[in-house]
């Protein structure tokens, strides 16, 4: 599966199945979370699992090839603060 961006995030049609995403970029923690209309990302730094963090940064995207680039654009920029 072709995955063209820093993060390593599957294209739009891996979330359009509702498959929930996990991943990192150097201290930056995220989880992508679909469902039919959106995807929800939320972000934390550190060596702690989601479900025992609290999340620094949470944000909605809608579930299409704008949502995606809008997604990863807003993960650039929480990387880069």
């Amino acid at each position: 599966m072709a995955k063209p961006n820093d993060f390593d995030i599957p294209r739009i049609f891996y979330f359009e199945s509702e498959n929930i995403f996990t991943g990192s970029r150097g201290n930056l923690n995220f989880r992508i979370v679909p469902d039919k209309e959106n995807m929800t990302v939320s972000i934390w730094h550190g060596f702690i699992c989601s479900e025992l963090t609290e999340m620094e940064a949470t944000e909605t995207f809608p579930l299409s090839e704008e949502g995606h680039a809008a997604m990863l654009a807003w993960l650039e920029t929480q990387y880069n603060a």
